[in-house]
C-alpha cells in the first residue's frame, strides 16, 4: 500500500514537471517567434500561470460550494455523520472539516478547501440515505485523504497551468490571424527571414498542440490523485471493501445528479457523468475507470 502512494506521488510530481515544460517551452518559443527575447516569453507565461494561481485559489471554494447548493450544518443536525468525520479526521490527525450537504438523491461527495483549516465536505442526502456506516466511512476516508494530500492546491496549480497554456496559445493564434507573426523588435536583421519563418511555423503547431497535451496531463494528474485518495483512504479505515463497495453502489445507482455540471464532475469521488466502463474515452476522463479501482482496493492486503 505505501508502495502505491509513494508511486502515486512520484506520477504526480512528473506530471507537473511535464506540464510546466510544455508551459515554459511554449514561452519561449513564442517570444522568439515574435521577435522578442526569449525570457520575456518565459516571464510572460510565468505571469500569466502566477495570474490563473491566484484567481482559482483564493476564490474556488466557495464558488464551488455555491454552485452546488450546498447548505452547512452542525452536530445536532446529523450526529452520526459528524461522529465518523470526527473518528477519521482525528486518525489522519486533521483538524475537522465544515460539513455540507447537498440534497440530491444520488449519492456523491467532493472536499474542497486551500488547507487543511478551512476544509469542507460536502456529501449528498443520497449518499447518506443509501450506504451503511463502513462504506460511508470509506468515501469520508477518501475525502479527507484529498484535503490530507493537498489535492485542492494540486489541482490549483495544474489547472492554471493547463489554463495559462491554453491562454498563451489562443492569444498567439489570434494574433498570427488578425496581425501576423512579424518580428517587433528588429530582430530579423539579427536572424533570418527563413529563421524567424521556420520560428513561427512552429509556434503556430506548438499553440495547437499545447492545449491538447496540457488537458491530457491535467486529466492523468487527476486520475493520480484519485488513486492515490483511494490508497490513502484505506490507510485510515483499515477496511478496503468498505470503500469499493461504496463505489459500486455510486456506480450502479440509476439518479442522476442534478448539480453536477462539467466545471465540478473532477471533484466528486465517482464523476457523475462517467459510471460507464473504459474505453477510448478514458484518457479524457477525470478519474480512473470504476473497475479498475475497485480491482486495486480489493488488491490491498
Amino acid at each position: 500500500m505505501y508502495d502505491a502512494i509513494a508511486a502515486n506521488r512520484r506520477n504526480t510530481f512528473l506530471l507537473i514537471a511535464v506540464m510546466t515544460a510544455v508551459l515554459m517551452g511554449l514561452g519561449y518559443i513564442l517570444g522568439l517567434a515574435f521577435g522578442l527575447n526569449e525570457w520575456v516569453g518565459l516571464l510572460i507565461a510565468g505571469i500569466v500561470a502566477a495570474i490563473w494561481i491566484g484567481i482559482s485559489y483564493f476564490n474556488g471554494d466557495s464558488i464551488l460550494l455555491a454552485a452546488s447548493n450546498a447548505h452547512q450544518i452542525q452536530k445536532s443536525d446529523n450526529p452520526q455523520l459528524f461522529n465518523v468525520v470526527e473518528e477519521l479526521s482525528i486518525a489522519a490527525g486533521l483538524p475537522m472539516p465544515k460539513i455540507y450537504i447537498i440534497d440530491d438523491s444520488a449519492p456523491n461527495a467532493f472536499a474542497t478547501g486551500r488547507t487543511p483549516e478551512n476544509a469542507s465536505v460536502a456529501i449528498t442526502t443520497g449518499l447518506l440515505g443509501k450506504l451503511n456506516r463502513a462504506e460511508l466511512q470509506g468515501v469520508i476516508a477518501h475525502e479527507l485523504s484529498h484535503v490530507q494530500n493537498r489535492d485542492i492546491l494540486y489541482s490549483t496549480l495544474i489547472g492554471a497551468i493547463a489554463g495559462a497554456i491554453i491562454f498563451i496559445s489562443d492569444v498567439f493564434l489570434r494574433s498570427m490571424r488578425y496581425g501576423g507573426g512579424r518580428s517587433r523588435g528588429g530582430s530579423s536583421k539579427d536572424k533570418g527571414g527563413s529563421s524567424q519563418g521556420l520560428l513561427i511555423i512552429l509556434g503556430v503547431v506548438l499553440a495547437i498542440l499545447a492545449p491538447i497535451i496540457a488537458q491530457l496531463l491535467q486529466l492523468a494528474c487527476s486520475r493520480q490523485r484519485e488513486y492515490l485518495a483511494d490508497a490513502s483512504g484505506v490507510m485510515l479505515t483499515r477496511y478496503p471493501e468498505g470503500l469499493a463497495s461504496a463505489l459500486e453502489k455510486i456506480a450502479d445507482d440509476p439518479d442522476k445528479l442534478d448539480i453536477a455540471s462539467r466545471a465540478n464532475q473532477h471533484l466528486f469521488i465517482v464523476n457523475p457523468f462517467e459510471k460507464g466502463h473504459w474505453s477510448l474515452d478514458s484518457l479524457f476522463s477525470t478519474h480512473p475507470p470504476l473497475e479498475e479501482r475497485i480491482k486495486r482496493l480489493r488488491a490491498i492486503k
